[in-house]
């Protein structure tokens, strides 16, 4: 709990108690008062609830952040693993065909020759 919210909570009572004993012995002004201070003390625990609320939307966004941001590295690693593996087998292959075309070139030479 933040303070505004204390000090807020504060206010009302205090706001509260001052209303009360301002009408109790009819002194409208001390009521008044005491209205007054109910209000700002439920503005200024309403600002704290906000705070905490932005707090709390910040934290959580932070955090799936954070999550996303791993999942995303874990996808491009293995992406490029994928990649690596498509390259290099297109390179294997690529080399057994033209080892077989060389051994048969090779082949046809000696039987020519």
């Amino acid at each position: 709990m933040n303070t505004d919210k204390v000090e807020g909570k504060f206010d009302q009572v205090a706001g509260k108690i001052k209303q009360n004993v301002g009408e109790a012995i009819g002194n409208q002004k001390l009521a008044n008062a005491g209205a007054t201070e109910q209000i700002k003390g439920a503005a200024k625990e309403t600002w704290g609830q906000a705070k905490d609320t932005a707090k709390a939307v910040n934290d959580d966004v932070q955090a799936r952040s954070q999550v996303e941001q791993e999942s995303l590295r874990a996808r491009t690693e293995e992406k490029a693993h994928e990649m690596r593996d498509k390259i290099t087998s297109t390179a294997h292959n690529i080399k057994e065909k033209l080892d077989a075309k060389l051994e048969d070139i090779k082949e046809k030479h000696q039987h020519n020759g």
